[in-house]
């Protein structure tokens, strides 16, 4: 699918659009998702590796800063994954009707 540029100077530029393909899709989700699932080991091991060692002075100095820091990340990381998987076909979807009905203009 390729349309024309709307300015003039650009008038013999077209623009392709290409939609990756169900393999494309499933692989970048498959990485996305092999991502999250690496920062959620590390943040168990790593924070469970500083609470031992706070445990074992007998006092907490610094763990649960580390914790709650990280785990703000954590949270916006999960929250991104979960919104990108739930709304990119919507989405798509739209953009694609827009583009189509600006095409039939």
């Amino acid at each position: 699918m390729e349309r024309q540029l709307p300015f003039p100077w650009e008038q013999n530029r077209t623009i392709g659009v290409r939609m990756p393909s169900a393999e494309e899709r499933a692989e970048k989700r498959a990485k996305e998702l092999t991502a999250l699932l690496w920062h959620v080991a590390s943040y168990i091991i790593v924070n469970g590796f500083l609470w031992g060692i706070d445990f074992a002075d007998g006092n907490v100095d610094f763990a649960y800063l580390v914790s709650l820091t990280w785990g703000v990340g954590l949270a916006f990381h999960i929250a991104a994954y979960l919104i990108d998987t739930a709304g990119s076909g919507r989405r798509y979807e739209r953009i694609l009707a827009d583009e189509r009905r600006k095409d039939a203009e």
